[in-house]
């Protein structure tokens, strides 16, 4: 690891070459701290923090996100707890609102500002997994040296963005270690361990989003979870940013609605067929989900039990 003064003779030296600013994201991130938000790679500073109000405001306004994202934090700090990792959990701001670590290592922690109520954007601390990864609105693992602060330098972190049911960034989940033992091979583990918790906790805000509804994965190649929501009438009331993407969807045109089977390209009945089979296929469905009970079928199709009884004898289904 190189001396906090070859760190900072390294970070004036490539801030200040457009063409490294252009191929590297960690230039381009050193680069804003110095021109953008007026940062110097020695200054001693530690991250913004929030007062005790301030805080509880801001995990009030992030509540459903808190809640969602509780399990998945336990379940991921079980896994790295106990190798000398700190998870944070932070809002679109990099505003710290929930932390995991472990007793022993929290000295260390609260010493460079990991901590709950602290302000991790690139604003408040340069170069740093949490706010590089919300203004680039991508995974990101920034290892020592390419913190933008040398005061950091020892720190290595993974984070990833996390997006809410409309596509939106919501939040980040960050893991930080300060262990000089913390390979690359290492960080690239822990960096898919959070990318896939992120994940998880995006399906969890999707599917509370959409709670009526029904759910569907859309089979895509693609970082994030592929996820529609579709009403009782085939159409889609929401949609991933990865389902967004994959199938050209936006506010407007999910406001306008859209079928889910046009979308996924599902086979509809065959041009001319008889009403009647697709009737009868129709009341097969329902009262599949059903398991055959005429009144919860009658209920979700909107008619009466009679009205269902007699349909069901004009084509045959008693």
């Amino acid at each position: 690891m190189p001396s906090a003064r070859d760190h900072t003779d390294r970070v004036y030296k490539v801030a200040h070459q457009p063409s490294a600013a252009a191929s590297s994201p960690v230039a381009a991130s050193w680069r804003r701290c110095m021109t953008l938000h007026g940062l110097a790679p020695e200054e001693a500073r530690l991250p913004w923090r929030l007062s005790e109000g301030e805080l509880l405001r801001a995990r009030e306004r992030s509540g459903v996100l808190i809640a969602e994202a509780a399990g998945e934090l336990d379940r991921l700090f079980a896994i790295v707890g106990k190798a000398g990792c700190c998870l944070l959990l932070t809002d679109e701001k990099g505003v710290a609102l929930e932390r995991r670590g472990a007793g022993g290592d929290d000295a260390d922690f609260r010493g460079v500002g990991l901590w709950s109520g602290t302000i991790w954007s690139e604003a408040s601390v340069g170069t740093n997994g949490i706010g590089t990864a919300i203004v680039d609105e991508r995974a990101v693992v920034i290892q020592r040296d390419q913190h933008f602060l040398s005061r950091n330098i020892g720190l290595s972190c993974a984070t990833a963005p996390i997006r809410d049911e409309a596509g939106r960034l919501a939040a980040a989940i960050d893991i930080s270690t300060c262990r000089d033992d913390a390979s690359e091979a290492i960080v690239s583990i822990l960096s898919q361990a959070v990318r896939d918790a992120a994940a998880r906790i995006e399906a969890n805000l999707f599917r509370r989003a959409f709670a009526g509804a029904r759910i569907v994965l859309v089979p895509v190649d693609r970082a994030g979870p592929a996820l529609l929501a579709v009403d009782r009438d085939d159409l889609v009331l929401g949609a991933s940013r990865a389902a967004r993407l994959c199938l050209g969807l936006d506010d407007k045109r999910i406001a306008a609605g859209v079928p889910a089977s046009d979308l996924l390209q599902e086979d509809s009945p065959r041009e001319g067929a008889e009403l009647p089979d697709a009737e009868r296929a129709a009341l097969r469905r329902v009262l599949s989900r059903t398991n055959g009970n005429v009144s919860m079928a009658a209920d979700l199709l909107g008619i009466s039990r009679a009205t269902l009884y007699r349909k069901m004898k004009r084509l045959s289904l008693n």
